[in-house]
């Protein structure tokens, strides 16, 4: 394998076709279901399907298969299948090739407010060497990245195992329609025995950031009702108590509203030696863009404590955030009134061994338990994902991921957990104990998932399209070994 041919052919790939499809994927608010109930009369979705279906049969290796699957009811997946290379040969069977099953996602999270100038969740922008738009690095670029990685092996006939390109339309909901799929497409699937994700985050654009770790999420709202209907609130303060006083009194037996700690030992583990090891490697590398990254105003920080304990809070610890609210007016029509409920969406990240369904019925237990001033107190549980804790690297990889960095990025590779959910991978590490996992992205400093003005660094695109090459090749070349 030659890595400067390598680098050539998807640097002219990227530049001639990804960028511009992209560019075309950014303009479809093909939001996710969760955010858009009518996703399937409004077409977005579909539209999003077609645009990544195209372009993947226009420029799939002669014996790929490319297939929209749909499941009534559910969102649609974008399923592809490319043959290994020669079957192995052992004590004189004929073996079938290991499976590398390669995961991306395709819809996408809501506007959000606060756009810079000039930018929007569906005007795509290319500024520099950067594309801006929703969804491109979270992560649009999946589909385009993995093929381009199996037809840079192609281009130099490098050999490679069975691929399996799995591209869902839910990830951003929760991935509950992924489970019927992953059942539905068992026997096509097989039993990979090395899974790429490339929809998590980089700490910095210079390295290959290996992810670790996920957290785990529980949602849903809570509500407090304190009367039948809104009141003069001169007329009734000081008697009726403020929904939003409760709801705030509430919260405190999850979280201590002064240091943002998670009170609760049902939402904590123990965190793993090795993590604490790798945090603290992390934390050497990143230096202050541990926190700097965020775009905080001035004077305002986190709170004072080393850079591998905050490492540890956004990937190894839970944390609570209030991530809407209903019952509250816009402020042209806040009138002066005692409203009779507030409503709080309420997103709990979990650490990644922390079980998500057991984290929300404990979350539900303590938030409705002896409501106070008998206010009638409820919580809907709307989303529970697990997180995933990586096994051992073998060591095949370890120096796989280690060569490819040096060899793209100029650097060795970090490995650090990640604070985001992606419930595809808890739900791969039970179905497949004994598989070896590589989950890495685009998503670095700035890059804003999520929110405005999201980005995309095409040069880290490129270069992570040619890690994942290498190690398709290295991962194929120790299977022979076997």
């Amino acid at each position: 394998m030659d890595s400067a041919a390598t680098q050539r052919f998807v640097a002219e790939l990227w530049d001639d076709s990804i960028v511009p499809e992209l560019v075309e994927y950014i303009k479809i608010p093909n939001k996710s279901p969760a955010f858009d109930a009518d996703w399937q009369r409004h077409g977005y979705m579909d539209e999003a399907v077609s645009l990544i279906e195209r372009w993947c049969r226009s420029h799939a290796p002669a014996d790929m298969t490319v297939e929209v699957v749909r499941i009534e009811g559910r969102t649609p997946l974008i399923f592809m299948e490319v043959p290994g290379s020669d079957a192995r040969r052992e004590n004189g069977r004929v073996e079938p090739d290991p499976c590398v099953l390669l995961y991306g996602h395709l819809d996408k999270q809501p506007e959000m407010h606060g756009w810079r100038d000039g930018l929007g969740p569906w005007t795509p922008v290319i500024e520099g060497e950067r594309l801006y738009g929703r969804g491109g690095a979270d992560d649009g670029y999946a589909a385009y990245a993995s093929l381009a990685a199996i037809r840079a092996l192609a281009e130099q006939a490098v050999p490679r195992a069975r691929c399996v390109i799995v591209i869902e339309a839910c990830e951003e909901s929760g991935s509950y329609d992924l489970p019927h799929y992953i059942d539905a497409l068992a026997a096509r699937i097989g039993k990979p025995d090395l899974v790429i994700c490339l929809d998590s985050g980089c700490g910095n654009y210079e390295q290959l950031w290996c992810t670790t770790s996920l957290r785990g999420l529980t949602a849903g709202d809570l509500s407090v009702e304190v009367l039948r209907e809104g009141v003069h609130s001169g007329d009734a303060g000081g008697i009726v108590p403020s929904s939003f006083r409760l709801a705030r009194q509430i919260l405190s037996r999850v979280e201590d509203e002064t240091t943002g700690r998670i009170l609760a030992r049902e939402f904590t583990v123990d965190i793993p030696a090795s993590r604490r090891r790798q945090a603290a490697h992390a934390a050497e590398v990143l230096g202050d863009t541990v926190y700097r990254r965020f775009p905080f105003l001035d004077g305002v920080g986190p709170l004072p404590e080393p850079r591998t304990e905050m490492i540890l809070d956004r990937t190894w610890r839970p944390a609570l955030e209030v991530t809407g609210a209903a019952g509250l007016p816009a402020l042209a029509d806040a009138g002066n009134v005692a409203r009779p409920a507030t409503t709080l969406r309420l997103s709990l990240r979990l650490p990644p061994t922390c079980d998500a369904a057991r984290a929300s019925e404990a979350l539900k237990n303590l938030l409705e338990v002896d409501p106070p001033q008998g206010a009638h107190v409820t919580f809907r549980p709307e989303m529970a994902g697990d997180g995933w804790h990586a096994p051992p690297l073998d060591a095949w990889l370890e120096a796989s991921v280690a060569a490819a960095s040096i060899d793209y990025f100029g650097r060795e590779p970090v490995y650090m957990g990640e604070g985001g959910t992606i419930p595809f991978m808890g739900m791969l590490g039970e179905k497949f104990p004994e598989s070896q996992f590589l989950i890495t992205g685009v998503l670095g400093p700035g890059s804003n998932a999520h929110g405005p003005n999201e980005f995309l660094d095409i040069p880290t695109g490129k270069k992570l399209t040619c890690c994942v090459a290498r190690v398709l090749r290295d991962h194929f070349s120790n299977a022979a070994r076997r």
